[in-house]
């Protein structure tokens, strides 16, 4: 299994190459948004991808239980404030990701790149999980404020 900092890294030299052209003939705003949506529909996918593997509708439970590739080789530190199959809340306060942008030179597309895929990826993985996010380290907050829970 790859670590998905490592398929993110990989990613980014691909994604940075686009950009960069988009950017030639249109704004870094229509450039970000086109980066953006593409990012989205991925996540997207692999929420359902990933959900199909359980063969069942999922929870918050099953997610963490599926969460070990982002934290692999110690990409994220977090706190756990709240863990239920309903309701699933905790703060990341190390982000690897945001440091790795920063050091390819993408910091001004690493939320688009990671960030971006949160929302989108539950919006795949579950019709019924919601996340709420008012910060994020990757764009200058001390910590990430991740609120999952699953509608009733």
């Amino acid at each position: 299994m790859i670590p998905m900092i490592e398929k993110r890294r990989i990613e980014a030299e691909l994604v940075r190459d686009f950009y960069e052209v988009l950017q030639k003939s249109m704004s870094k705003t229509e450039a970000q948004e086109i980066i953006r949506a593409a990012i989205a529909s991925s996540a997207i996918r692999q929420g359902e991808a990933l959900a199909a593997e359980l063969g069942k509708a999922p929870n918050l439970a099953d997610f963490d239980s599926q969460s070990a590739p982002w934290y692999a080789n110690n990409a994220l530190e977090r706190d756990i404030l709240h863990a239920a199959p309903d309701r699933m809340e905790y703060n990341i306060t190390r982000c690897a990701y945001a440091a790795m942008y920063k050091e390819m030179g993408l910091p001004e597309i690493g939320h688009l790149l990671s960030c971006n895929r949160d929302a989108a990826f539950c919006e795949g993985y579950s019709k019924d999980m919601e996340l709420t996010r008012t910060q994020t380290i990757m764009e200058g907050a001390d910590h990430c404020d991740f609120r999952y829970r699953m509608k009733e």
